[in-house]
């Protein structure tokens, strides 16, 4: 049950980051947002990486053929997943397109199973289902349907895809090294993904956008702590995908939203409405679900 210690740091983490990263949109832009957990996160991971090679006495891991295709997808489609929820977080339907994100772990278990063949038992899938459900009861406030649009709808099935494909072309790149310390096939193929989209987004904004990349360095401050958080909780999430399913992985991860209701309850004294009780049973009893499952 090692991979859910992890999974549930990565969760808290990235709740963290995610506050930053909604912070900085409005001063740099929803790419310059995006690129800040990429820019700053890197050089944590390779220090992440010296340290793992340090205290394991482990050798510099041989890289197959196969590892590139998967990191290369794994790391673009998370900068697109990234890029396309910052895009709808100041719109009025962002509630919509939140929940229609959260499908990630439905779609992550069909994903696995059709490139990478993960196997996904009955009991697993009921609990995919029934925490999604439980997630998305919680995310869709009452009005929200009169914010729904063809758009929201679609980016926010997108955006879910996108989390999905990347989560998938991570775990494909950590398996496809076969190394037998996990620790450092998880911490290697987190520090070549954040190296390759860092490297991407630098380009694509110094070529397109370059004021943005000056206002970056003005905003250096809350960008690195952004970027440490960003790769804290990567570094987790990639340690959790090396020993378990990205289905298992991910649906566990719901329990960042039920962080975040307990934040909304008890320090800023916000009542819980029976619906988002209803939606925390379901979550709760699919997490519980999912760990007896295994």
């Amino acid at each position: 049950m090692l991979w859910a210690i992890f999974t549930l740091i990565a969760a808290a983490a990235q709740t963290v980051r995610n506050a930053m990263q909604r912070e900085l949109t409005a001063t740099l832009g929803t790419v310059g947002a995006t690129h800040v957990r990429f820019l700053f996160g890197f050089p944590f991971a390779i220090l992440f990486l010296a340290g793992v090679l340090i205290v394991t006495g482990q050798g510099w891991p041989s890289t197959p053929a196969m590892f590139w295709p998967w990191v290369v997808f794994g790391a673009v489609t998370q900068i697109a997943a990234t890029a396309t929820m910052l895009s709808v977080m100041g719109e009025r339907s962002f509630v919509v397109a939140y929940a229609y994100i959260k499908t990630e772990p439905v779609q992550v278990a069909i994903f696995g199973l059709i490139f990478l063949g993960d196997h996904v038992t009955p009991m697993l899938a009921a609990a995919v289902v029934i925490a999604t459900a439980g997630v998305i009861l919680i995310s869709l406030k009452p009005g929200a349907g009169k914010t729904t649009t063809t758009r929201s709808t679609v980016i926010g099935l997108g955006s879910g895809a996108l989390f999905a494909l990347s989560a998938i072309g991570y775990r494909g790149a950590i398996l496809s090294l076969g190394h037998p310390h996990f620790v450092l096939s998880a911490t290697y193929t987190l520090a070549v993904g954040l190296v390759m989209q860092a490297a991407m987004l630098s380009l694509y904004l110094w070529l397109r956008d370059p004021p943005v990349l000056r206002a970056i360095a003005r905003a250096w401050r809350p960008s690195l702590f952004a970027g440490f958080m960003g790769a804290f909780a990567s570094e987790f999430w990639f340690l959790a995908f090396a020993i378990a399913t990205a289905a298992s992985v991910r649906t566990l991860a719901l329990v960042e939203v039920l962080f975040a209701q307990a934040v909304t309850h008890f320090w800023f004294k916000q009542p819980t409405t029976p619906r988002e009780i209803g939606g925390v049973v379901l979550v709760v009893f699919g997490v519980l679900l999912l760990v007896w499952s295994y």
